[in-house]
């Protein structure tokens, strides 16, 4: 092999580590610290695509869900081998059509190359099969249309795993509080994802536009769906968007920077995004939500609280009677449970179908009008 070879291998690598350790984009950290307690096999997946870290916390979701992993399929042999030490249970297939063809496999998981994903959940639909996936589930909306197409073709389900609130059990808290009328009714949020870039460890396709699709398609595609929850809003547009690359010229087509306004019929937003994490945080993002009702307002300090309590998780209530801190290390996440039970049923309570399409369209309408600021700009 090429020193070329080997450094990209090296960077994959690298790059799997660094984002199961520190969660980039993902609660990673509260993912695979939780005993996976799994129920006696109600379903049996396989996994295709291990090019991003989160493939663990997506895995181990429907492992806690009654899932039986019987077989994966990846092309690179250092994600091969880190992915057979932590699931030594699952087979290593031959080729992606050996396991599209299982007739006894009925889910599909994946974590792939972002711009690989929605032509694999197409195939892996029309095999009759279900599918979940990291988000961005979808890159352009060439390709969202060609999904929603088979998804109402097959009736399977296509799930994308916008796991900041899915798998966070703060936010799945502040759920439970928002739907109880904790702080009246939903008037806005406000939700920033900033994250540590660690360059060293990126692989080629992480600094390309073409294979991730842009800052607000990938990233802030968790905020639109926390927007569209929060809010219980059914339909959005967007009010202004803007990206930019800040401070890597070395890399011409990445973008460092985006953020967007935006309006649904249940409410607004705003949404902010980066690659700006200090080496002084403890963590990889001091990802946040703020959630403002009429009668007070939540907000979710995702995996830090820089005033001083340890870890991440930390969920905060202020109405008209009193400022309350709520401990979440408790919150069961449910969503691997309702996607194994949805899988089984032919329902749709996990993340509702249109409501993950809504979520992953909103943002890729946003990246494509998203003014283009230039290092120079005003």
């Amino acid at each position: 092999m090429s020193n070329e070879g080997t450094k990209e291998q090296n960077n994959r690598r690298n790059f799997i580590k660094s984002t199961t350790a520190t969660a980039a984009g993902l609660t990673v950290s509260t993912l695979l610290s939780r005993p996976l307690k799994a129920q006696s096999s109600r379903i049996r997946f396989s996994v295709i695509g291990l090019n991003h870290g989160h493939i663990n916390g997506q895995t181990n979701a429907v492992l806690r869900g009654g899932g039986e992993l019987v077989s994966f399929y990846a092309k690179e042999p250092d994600l091969i081998a880190d992915f057979q030490k932590r699931y030594p249970q699952a087979k290593l297939a031959r080729s992606e059509a050996e396991i599209l063809e299982d007739k006894s496999i009925q889910l599909v998981v994946s974590a792939s190359i972002p711009n690989e994903r929605a032509p694999l959940g197409i195939r892996v639909m029309q095999h009759g099969k279900d599918f979940m996936v990291d988000k961005p589930g979808v890159t352009s909306l060439e390709q969202m249309a060609a999904v929603r197409k088979v998804q109402a073709q097959t009736k399977r389900i296509y799930s994308i795993l916008f796991s900041e609130r899915l798998e966070n059990p703060a936010t799945m808290k502040a759920g439970e509080l928002v739907k109880a009328g904790a702080i009246g009714r939903v008037i806005q949020t406000v939700s920033v994802g900033p994250h540590r870039i660690n360059p060293s460890t990126r692989p080629a396709w992480f600094w390309d536009t073409k294979y991730y699709g842009g800052i607000i398609t990938d990233i802030a595609s968790h905020q639109f769906e926390q927007f569209l929850y929060f809010t219980g809003s059914t339909s959005g547009e967007i009010a202004a968007s803007q990206v930019r690359n800040v401070n890597h010229p070395q890399y011409p087509n990445f973008e460092d920077f985006g953020d967007v306004l935006l309006r649904g019929n249940g409410g607004t937003g705003y949404i902010r995004v980066d690659w700006f994490t200090p080496n002084g945080l403890s963590t990889w993002g001091d990802g946040r939500l703020t959630v403002i009702g009429t009668e007070g307002f939540l907000e979710i300090r995702k995996n830090a609280d820089i005033g001083g309590r340890k870890g991440g998780n930390h969920l905060f209530l202020v109405d008209q009677k009193e400022t309350k801190y709520i401990d979440c290390s408790q919150v069961q996440l449910t969503y691997g449970t309702k996607l194994v039970d949805d899988v089984l049923n032919r329902t749709d309570t996990a993340l509702p179908q249109a409501h993950c399409f809504l979520a992953m369209e909103l943002a890729l309408k946003a990246q494509k009008m998203a003014r283009k600021l230039t290092i120079n700009a005003a």
